[in-house]
């Protein structure tokens, strides 16, 4: 079992108050002890910073343990159980790319089979820059090379339809090549942010997001009890999690093949991936 989570709001304490709410419903565990690989990657004080580790043995992991200790208005992160690739630090989630970061679940059963010709298709300098031996990151690159042909790898500002189109893109030059080798497409989930706002792709299982904007909400979330938070109708934060199974009280459940875009300044937008 993978586990795929981000947040993003206006205000670097809520989110990961919401996370540790909702800890029992984010709660990765096993029936028996596992190998895992878990990482965040978060924007604080104009920087994006990585925290990844290795676990040889555990029956569960908290997302909101994970994040207890973060205040940052953006964030990614997963739980891994290595299918393709080792249990190293390379091969874990989220990968970054300068201002870009990305984590994705599901993997192409026959990655190996096109992993060279999805490599091939990428400029020199993004190849070089793919460390591990995931699939995901291939991906990732994937559609970093989309982004650079419209001109957004570099944007202070990336366009969000242009960002969008990029992901849509990706997707279908990896179902593209699998179709020609008759093998099966690619079917997964994955979060990318620039620090400006989450693209979440939905194509299977079980994701949902949890909308905060209620002033009283928000005022529970962050006063614990104490004085009045100022402003709190104007806070509001997201958070979305992949493998939902029993949809918690107030989460929105994401339909199959869908693309959902998350602001700190707005509702979130589900529209169709129509690849």
């Amino acid at each position: 079992m993978a586990r795929l989570f981000g947040f993003i709001g206006n205000q670097a304490e809520l989110g990961p108050k919401v996370l540790q709410a909702h800890a029992e419903d984010l709660r990765v565990k096993f029936e028996s002890p596992q190998a895992l690989g878990w990482g965040v990657g978060f924007y604080q004080f104009g920087e994006v910073l990585l925290r990844r580790r290795h676990l040889e043995h555990t029956l569960e992991l908290d997302p909101g343990q994970m994040t207890s200790e973060v205040k940052a208005e953006v964030l990614l992160g997963h739980v891994r159980m290595p299918t393709v690739g080792n249990l190293r630090t390379e091969n874990t989630h989220p990968f970054r790319y300068r201002e870009w970061l990305f984590a994705q679940i599901g993997t192409p059963a026959t990655f190996a089979d096109i992993r060279a010709e999805l490599l091939a298709r990428l400029p020199v300098f993004l190849r070089s820059n793919v460390r591990g031996d995931t699939d995901s990151e291939v991906m990732f690159h994937l559609v970093l090379s989309r982004l650079l042909e419209k001109g957004q790898l570099d944007m202070i500002h990336a366009s969000a339809t242009e960002t969008a189109n990029s992901l849509r893109e990706a997707l279908r030059q990896v179902n593209d090549i699998c179709t020609v080798a008759s093998l099966p497409t690619y079917c997964g989930d994955i979060l990318l942010t620039n620090g400006e706002r989450i693209l979440a792709v939905h194509q299977s299982g079980q994701m949902a997001y949890r909308f905060v904007n209620d002033a009283e909400e928000v005022q529970q979330y962050l006063a614990e009890g104490s004085a009045r938070v100022p402003h709190a109708s104007r806070i509001q934060c997201c958070v979305v999690a992949s493998e939902i199974d029993t949809l918690p009280e107030r989460w929105v459940r994401v339909p199959n093949d869908s693309l959902v875009t998350l602001s700190p300044t707005e509702p979130p937008v589900v529209e169709s991936l129509a690849l």
